[in-house]
């Protein structure tokens, strides 16, 4: 069996910065062990599978079906590897169509494309106040002595949004160096999938980031996603209420760094903006 496989880092215009996926073309649906032993091999913190619906080939279909997996389990949804499967089949395949769907665990997500950017239709997942003496423990694994300004937490994606005091610099975000066995054992709920951990953006310098955010993700086998739509789904309702704004741009400070804007609109959806590079083309000979 071949399987056309690429490399793409999304939420940038770089190679080599943004959050690399692993993008695969399925011509037929195949064991879900194989997907996940290919997803190990390829050792990115998600693979997405594209899979063809109605006979249609990968430049004239608009409707796909697609699933994520990260080196260790199955996920529900993934923002970079929604928007690296968009930019294969729009910059690689050449899509003819003007807007993609991608049938998912998480219903129909919708892609298209704006001027050099990829525009993705995701859900708004709205956080709830976290009462912090229940989670003490892991939020000292997470930030040590910074200081905390607010803790929440949203069920739908199992994140917990730990935001920094406003006094906080951005170099406390970005040298937060938790260690995946800490956030582990000091994690009693068994409610978590990840950590984002957040602090308002400086919107008077250039290019005028309304927050900066990292997430730490050692129960899916990631210790840190380096630029992840998903938990921007979180981070866009937790800000816009703050900011009172329903148009942000934000960027993922980790080592490799990524940008996103965001717009939630009037239908209490999301749309996230961002995009790609394709630095590796193959393939997989199974």
């Amino acid at each position: 069996m071949e399987i056309p496989i690429f490399t793409v880092d999304s939420f940038t215009d770089l190679p080599f910065k943004g959050n690399p996926a692993a993008v695969c073309l399925i011509e037929n649906e195949l064991q879900d062990d194989l997907y996940q032993s290919i997803a190990a091999e390829m050792n990115l913190s998600e693979t997405a599978f594209i899979t063809r619906r109605n006979s249609m080939d990968f430049s004239s279909g608009a409707r796909f079906g697609l699933r994520w997996f990260t080196p260790t389990c199955e996920m529900p949804l993934c923002g970079h590897a929604t928007l690296a499967s968009a930019a294969v089949l729009f910059y690689m395949k050449k899509n003819v169509n003007p807007v993609l769907v991608f049938e998912t665990m998480r219903g129909e997500l919708y892609v298209h494309q704006h001027e050099e950017s990829l525009i993705m239709d995701f859900p708004l997942n709205k956080p709830n106040p976290q009462d912090q003496h229940e989670i003490k423990d892991l939020l000292k694994a997470v930030v040590g002595d910074v200081p905390i300004q607010d803790v929440c937490y949203n069920p739908t994606t199992r994140n917990l949004i730990i935001c920094l005091a406003d006094t906080c610099d951005r170099s406390e975000l970005t040298s937060l160096k938790p260690e995946a066995e800490a956030l582990l054992k000091n994690e009693y709920t068994g409610k978590m999938n990840g950590v984002i951990v957040t602090m308002k953006g400086d919107s008077t310098a250039q290019p005028g980031y309304d927050f900066y955010s990292r997430y730490f993700a050692p129960w899916l086998g990631v210790l840190e996603d380096p630029v992840c739509g998903s938990a921007h789904t979180v981070l866009a309702a937790y800000w816009s209420e703050k900011l009172n704004k329903k148009k942000m741009l934000a960027y993922q400070c980790s080592s490799r760094g990524g940008e996103l804007g965001l717009e939630i609109r009037d239908d209490g959806r999301l749309n996230i903006i961002g995009r790609a590079q394709t630095v590796l083309q193959g393939t997989l000979k199974i």
